[in-house]
């Protein structure tokens, strides 16, 4: 683990590669898992705000199970998380030519919204996790993103340059440019 700010990151952060390959994965990541996506707990009341306008590009289905629940729920450590449909799909999810898809993030490519989607999601397939007064960053290898990996490795895309935005997003620009120094540092250090 490195320490970057506040943060112990993973070096598989660093040395990991990713490039999402959503035409072979078909976004199984929102489908598949024991929980909904984590969510901040400062996200609940945008998403809420957001609520209304996201709700216009969901299918029937989902719109039935917000009506007759909320959208977030806490799992089995009490973490807030998002809903899920039975078979496991997220509540947000939306299908098209037999891919799933973020209808937060439709909303917000629509115009509709100001929130892109959940700060977990956005950064996946890093989680984090609360240690005391760091954030711990960690890689979470999946079977489903196997393709991603290759991919990454092939085109030599790190995992957190693909993550760029959503680093940024979660950590701000400068903590970003000391994870880039970081690794241009470990790279040249290696001969890489």
């Amino acid at each position: 683990m490195l320490i970057v700010g506040e943060a112990l990151v993973s070096e598989d952060i660093l040395e990991g590669h990713f490039a999402c390959q959503l035409h072979l994965c078909k976004g199984e990541c929102c489908v598949q898992g024991d929980a909904g996506a984590p969510l901040d707990e400062a996200e609940i009341a945008t998403i809420e705000a957001a609520l209304p306008a996201i709700k216009e590009v969901l299918p029937e289905n989902s719109k039935a199970l917000l009506a007759q629940a909320e959208f977030w729920e806490r799992d089995s450590d009490g973490e807030a998380v998002i809903r899920c449909h039975p078979d496991g799909a997220c509540v947000f999810a939306i299908r098209e030519n037999g891919v799933t898809l973020c209808g937060m993030e439709r909303a917000w490519q629509q115009g509709l919204t100001e929130f892109k989607k959940p700060i977990s999601c956005h950064l996946y397939p890093i989680r984090i996790n609360n240690y005391g007064e760091f954030l711990v960053m960690n890689n979470h290898r999946w079977y489903i993103c196997k393709s991603a990996c290759i991919a990454g490795h092939e085109q030599q895309i790190p995992l957190y340059k693909f993550l760029k935005e959503a680093l940024i997003r979660r950590m701000g620009a400068s903590w970003y440019e000391e994870l880039e120094a970081i690794a241009e540092a470990r790279a040249a250090g290696s001969g890489v």
